[in-house]
């Protein structure tokens, strides 16, 4: 499964050792149809609250084994709630390519937005 990562999961970010292992694919932007915000120590990243007001957000795509995207949702804490992985759309050149990332679900009232890169 192909991943979209934006924050400390890239290379050169603390939890990048959860992707020891896996193929790296590309550098990749999201459409413009997110935010990013600071939620200290890691960004969180969550849907625009209306068309228009998004940005691209830059990242990294992934290739991942099940073991790790198993890794990926504990660190992400998917079954805690406070990450959903869902699918999310790329630019070129991944326009076509079936790749998820994980959704910020949490409370972003009164945090600082963190622009469109980590």
């Amino acid at each position: 499964m192909k991943i979209f990562v934006y924050g400390t999961l890239k290379r050169g970010q603390p939890l990048h050792y959860a992707l020891h292992g896996q193929t790296y694919v590309g550098e990749a932007r999201t459409l413009p149809h997110f935010r990013l915000f600071s939620l200290g120590e890691y960004p969180g990243l969550v849907n625009a609250e209306r068309p228009g007001d998004g940005l691209a957000i830059e990242g990294e795509v992934w290739d991942v084994d099940p073991c790790c995207l198993a890794e990926l949702d504990e660190i992400e804490a998917v079954d805690e709630g406070e990450y959903a992985r869902i699918p999310v759309p790329l630019q070129e050149p991944f326009q076509d390519v079936a790749v998820q990332g994980y959704l910020y679900l949490g409370d972003i009232g009164g945090l600082e937005e963190a622009g469109s890169r980590w």
